[in-house]
């Protein structure tokens, strides 16, 4: 152990089964990716000025100095950290249909409802306290990691100092503030939990776990199960109610449906913002000409909505949903449209297949797609990047 960590039999434990449970996994591609387009750094981070500057944020909440100073001397430069976080050199042409192909599919539902069924108490615990549906949580931990199979062999202090200090610099935009913030949530963290950060392994961008969750998302929303510390590497129990928080915590609503059973427009296209919150009223589709439920003028009458769009560049054209809040609720997980109605897809794949025997999930509504003219804005908007989940 470093000198400063905080000890204790339950920290320690959980440090020493989240070393052991990743020894196995797979090292081969964290190796071969190719040269980013920096010269890799020879030695640790600790001495370098932006590393001084986190050294002294971190001893003046109460860190020790000794133990960051290390951590960071120790820390190395992780080439294919820094090429995954860029995008390709040749993007393809994104398409929704291929991307639901990857995400709702026979072995994920299958793998999800054996997840379900090994975690049917705790799942329904949660369901109940946090008012988050079985199958959506079952969703994001099967389109995050396929229930804990691909969570991630970088080592996460290298990946964040890598990302941190070394952000690539011909990449679209310096995100380096943000890696930088999580390698500060992540070095308390591991100060905190008397763990070695230098032995956590997860994913190119610093996520952790099941839920593949940030360092920073740890501390404010990782729940244990029966209480605890949280492990979100070896325990799906806490993984399940960390998601089920995290979703409350940005404004999940109980009870409501993630897509509106709207008949859509003739031209839905000028109603899409490509935001991350709803902005339109019922009012507003009425007037484009789309076909709203009774509940639009009773129980729903507040609610905001949005018209997403989810393109398919084989063929030029997308497929239009209205979304209720619930919906940016998920892509508050992660900022991509794909991303949320992957979740919501397969949520439903797995309700429908579920355990008879489960607390009842409210229906997905019917939300009456289409195929229609070509997308009114450019999807690669919602490419999947790394955000604080």
């Amino acid at each position: 152990m470093i000198q400063g960590f905080v000890r204790s039999p339950l920290r320690l434990a959980w440090a020493a089964a989240a070393c052991c449970a990743l020894v196995g996994l797979p090292t081969a591609h964290a190796q071969s990716a190719p040269a980013a387009s920096r010269a890799a750094p020879v030695a640790g981070y600790a001495d370098r000025p932006e590393a001084q500057a986190l050294i002294d944020s971190l001893a003046a909440q109460n860190v020790n100095r000794d133990f960051v100073t290390q951590v960071l001397r120790d820390a190395r430069y992780s080439r294919s950290a820094a090429r995954a976080i860029m995008p390709p050199s040749s993007p393809g042409v994104r398409s929704w249909t291929r991307y639901r192909a990857r995400f709702v599919d026979a072995q994920r539902i299958n793998a999800g409802l054996a997840f379900w069924q090994q975690n049917r108490d705790v799942l329904a615990q949660a369901q109940a306290r946090y008012g988050v549906p079985a199958s959506v949580i079952v969703s994001i931990i099967g389109v995050e990691t396929f229930y804990g199979r691909i969570m991630g062999d970088f080592r996460i202090i290298d990946a964040l100092a890598t990302l941190g200090f070394d952000f690539p610099s011909d990449a679209p935009r310096d995100r380096s503030e943000f890696f930088r913030a999580q390698l500060g949530e992540f070095l308390v963290l591991s100060h905190e939990l008397g763990i070695d950060p230098r032995n956590i392994r997860g994913s190119f961008a610093g996520a952790i776990g099941l839920p593949q969750f940030m360092p920073g998302s740890i501390r404010r929303f990782a729940v244990a199960h029966g209480g605890g510390t949280p492990d979100l590497i070896n325990r799906p129990q806490d993984a399940v109610m960390s998601v089920a928080n995290f979703l409350v915590e940005h404004g999940w609503q109980p009870g409501m449906p993630v897509f509106a059973p709207v008949g859509l427009p003739a031209d839905p296209a000028p109603l899409v913002d490509g935001g991350l919150t709803p902005t339109l009223d019922w009012s507003q589709l009425r007037r484009a000409g789309a076909a709203v439920p009774p509940e639009a003028d009773s129980q729903w009458a507040a609610l905001k909505v949005g018209m997403i769009d989810l393109v398919d560049g084989d063929t030029g054209r997308a497929e239009y949903r209205v979304a209720f809040p619930n919906f940016f609720v998920i892509t508050q997980y992660n900022r991509s449209y794909f991303y949320a109605t992957a979740v919501a897809d397969l949520a439903e794949a797995l309700a429908q297949a579920g355990p008879a025997d489960t607390a009842p999930i409210p229906p997905m509504a019917d939300n009456g797609l289409r195929w229609d003219t070509p997308a009114g804005i450019d999807a690669t908007a919602y490419a999947k990047t790394p955000v604080d989940k």
